[in-house]
């Protein structure tokens, strides 16, 4: 039990283990935690296994089978029993018949459920439901759906992101369901990997501050997550999810721990920091161990190291898979034992009650100790105390006038605005002049569905179509802002709708005739939606049939526009030189299509850069924070081998329709403790015609370090907005342990020695006066 000491002082403080709370704070705190004991003591083993257990909506709805769901969905009053009332079970997720729902019907059920828990059972207990609402209310028809993460880090822009979580959690209470799955802060090192566009790109500073600020949106500046507009959040995919070797979808990844210290923890650090309340779970194997079964991550690294004190809950039918796929358990019993003991809290079952049933034998025959039930049910109590349940439930829509208003489409139309990329603009093609005759081609011209990607309606996005007919695909935009008399459309390559997300049909002679009688071509190029294991590439060349027809149009001379609409950056090395403009939309939701038509002719002035590295070939996937020896120069003598790669365009890129210059770099010391705080500044100024917005990116490089240092790291950035000639100063403030990195000994630590600045092409040096090591977590020692 927590030691409680209570202060005399006039301002009467309450402590309780580290937190700090004012008498009525730590009243209402001691209150929840006497709630929690008092039930946990009053609970059977069965009823305790219950709270453990996650199902799917659609075992618990009238249909033919547990995998689907008559429609009009209705919930079984049989199952809905059978699993609250004989399981116990605590918890359900998703949708029903991967499709969204209405806020009225998401209202019922949750009723229906949150009735039968609260009132029949014998303790009363609410269920808590989680969806998996990542770029907003996934599964709700009518929400406010913005561009995925990998868009929302090429704004640069916090607010914004915060802003667009705050809104998701409003929606979702709107929808009756206090959890989201989200964020996604896996790392997107690799290219090739089907869910790169669920986070927010390959650097660890940028995932670390996006991941905070959604955070703060879905909970509050204060994580009170009991408030109606706020929503516990879920971090995924604790850890390392992201980087298989295969570049595939939960096949394995062979890690260091040096390297999944130095990249893969930090933004869960940062986010468990700000005071996420949830885990999901990787599905995937480190170094030969399932991550379900590795005791080292979830309970020392996660729960002990970290100091993790919420629920985390697996992935979909990740214990199952410790048996079916991984065989690392001789049965499915055996998976529940190494789960539950390794340090999962709740499992997503999602179809079987023979969790709960092995869960339980396994109690009462030793192999899993009630105290690792009483902990992960405690940690489950917690949660549901700290989102209110107790006390409400259920949410009413009725309550939440401004789901759908106008103010949120205008937030989410301002993230695509800012998130959109502006590659490469050939002696100033772009922006375009109004009443100009264009032709409109490519498979993701006129798609909602390739403008919100996977996760958008349902699971892979293939319904998009069905629930967002109102918003523009880039055509209509085009066509909205440039008269329908001046655009003339033609697929050229077309996808199957009903096959693979990578199937197409092609026409090309139909859009070179079409170019023929046009100023300019907008060639819409990129990928139909996935996710997941569905998402799985064998080339991450963009399809021939599109590069086909991407050669095909350079040859009628006139000049192409290529707008890349994709979910990873797919090589497009073939045709790239013949583009006269290039612009990358990333997935940037319902509002794409506008804030595209308004950026292509110049209502907008594009800001976004570029969260991840874009390969130019398959065999040169580097990050910008590679080393040294990736790009050596030609050595001397006999051995005289020299290395190199190429890149399309570099992380963090992106150019303004106005341009900027940099001067004035200082620095407040040029040699800092490992202590003291470096103020660096440095002056922008806007030298174009045109307002524009800028990323003030702080890089930094360790010039020589204990174990071979990276080519450089971001460090911090700022955007700024700036009126044609107007100036500002900008300034970063850093400490040693800003810059640390792990060494050999597992610690970070920043060395003595030269550190180089860079901050758009202006330079300089400081130099590190002392070696300071700040621990595995980075606390200071």
């Amino acid at each position: 039990m927590k030691k409680i000491i209570i202060s005399v002082l006039a301002a009467t403080t309450v402590i309780i283990g580290f937190s700090f709370f004012t008498t009525k704070e730590s009243q209402k705190e001691i209150t929840k935690i006497e709630r929690v004991e008092k039930l946990l003591a009053q609970m059977t083993l069965e009823e305790k296994v219950g709270q453990m257990a996650q199902v799917t909506l659609d075992v618990i709805t009238e249909g033919d089978t547990e995998f689907s769901s008559y429609e009009p969905l209705k919930l079984s009053d049989e199952l809905v029993n059978k699993a609250i009332l004989e399981y116990h079970v605590g918890s359900v997720l998703n949708t029903a018949n991967n499709r969204a729902r209405s806020t009225e019907k998401w209202h019922e059920v949750v009723s229906q459920l949150q009735e039968v828990a609260t009132t029949q059972t014998r303790l009363k207990i609410p269920v808590i439901y989680g969806i998996d609402a990542i770029h907003g209310t996934t599964y709700t028809a009518g929400a406010t759906l913005f561009p995925q993460e990998i868009a929302q880090a090429a704004t640069f822009n916090r607010e914004l992101v915060r802003r667009g979580a705050e809104i998701c959690a409003y929606e979702t209470r709107a929808s009756a369901i206090p959890w989201t799955f989200s964020p996604v802060l896996d790392m997107g090192r690799d290219p090739r990997f089907p869910r790169i566009w669920e986070g927010f790109g390959e650097d660890v500073y940028l995932t670390s501050e996006m991941g905070v600020q959604m955070i703060k949106g879905y909970e509050g500046e204060d994580n009170d997550i009991s408030n109606p507009l706020h929503v516990a959040s879920c971090l995924k995919h604790f850890l390392g999810y992201s980087v298989p070797l295969s570049g595939k979808d939960r096949t394995p990844a062979f890690i260091p721990e040096i390297e999944l210290r130095e990249r893969h923890i930090p933004a869960f650090k940062a986010a468990l920091d700000a005071g996420a309340h949830t885990v999901m779970i990787n599905s995937g194997l480190i170094n030969g161990t399932p991550v379900h079964a590795n005791y080292d991550i979830l309970t020392k690294l996660l729960k002990e190291e970290l100091g993790f004190d919420g629920v985390a809950v697996t992935d979909w039918a990740d214990i199952d898979n410790l048996y079916t796929r991984d065989k690392v358990a001789a049965t499915p019993k055996e998976a529940v034992k190494i789960a539950i003991n390794a340090g999962i809290d709740m499992a997503m079952i999602p179809y079987s009650f023979d969790f709960c049933e092995d869960l339980v034998e396994l109690v009462n025959e030793g192999e899993v100790p009630m105290s690792r039930i009483d902990d992960a049910v405690r940690r489950i109590l917690n949660l549901k105390h700290q989102l209110g349940l107790f006390d409400t439930p259920v949410t009413h829509y009725k309550d939440y006038d401004k789901f759908g208003s106008k103010e949120f489409e205008t937030a989410a139309y301002n993230a695509a605005a800012e998130a959109i990329t502006l590659l490469k603009n050939q002696e100033a093609t772009l922006p375009l002049k109004k009443g100009a005759k264009l032709l409109v081609t490519g498979p993701n011209a006129n798609s909602m569905r390739s403008l919100n990607g996977g996760w958008s309606y349902s699971w892979q996005g293939e319904k998009v179509e069905e629930f967002a007919a109102q918003y523009n695909t880039i055509l209509e935009a085009i066509q909205n802002f440039n008269g329908k008399k001046n655009v003339t459309h033609v697929a050229g390559v077309s996808y199957v709708e009903t096959g693979k997300y990578w199937e197409e049909t092609t026409d090309i002679p139909a859009a070179v005739q079409a170019a023929e009688k046009v100023d300019y071509i907008v060639l819409c190029l990129g990928e139909n939606s996935y996710t997941e294991k569905p998402g799985d590439l064998h080339d991450l060349k963009i399809s021939q049939n599109q590069i086909d027809l991407a050669l095909a149009l350079v040859k009628t001379g006139k000049p192409v526009i290529l707008v890349l609409n994709e979910g990873r950056p797919r090589l497009i090395k073939d045709f790239a030189e013949g583009m006269d403009a290039i612009v990358q939309t990333y997935l940037p939701g319902n509002f794409g299509g506008d804030a595209l038509a308004d950026i292509l002719f110049g209502k907008v002035n594009p800001s976004g850069k570029l969260p991840y590295t874009y390969p130019m070939y398959a065999n040169t996937l580097v990050t910008y924070d590679h080393k040294p020896s990736e790009e050596q120069d030609k050595m001397e003598g006999m051995y005289d081998y020299e290395s190199d790669f190429a890149v399309q365009f570099p992380f963090g890129y992106g150019l303004s329709y106005t341009t900027f210059e940099y001067s004035d770099l200082t620095v407040s010391s040029t040699s800092p403790s490992a202590t003291d705080e470096l103020t660096i500044s440095v002056k922008v100024t806007n030298t174009g015609k045109v307002a524009g917005k800028e990323v003030v990116q702080l890089y930094i490089s360790d010039l020589v370090a204990s174990i071979s240092p990276d080519m450089k790291r971001l460090r911090g950035f700022e955007k700024i907005n700036l009126k044609a000639g107007e100036s500002k100063t900008v300034r970063f403030t850093i400490t040693g342990s800003d810059i640390a990195f792990v060494t050999s000994d597992l610690q970070w630590t920043v060395e003595k020695g030269d550190f180089a600045i860079n901050i758009g092409g202006q330079s300089d040096k400081f130099e590190i006066t002392e070696t300071k090591k700040f621990g595995q977590s980075g606390q200071m020692l």
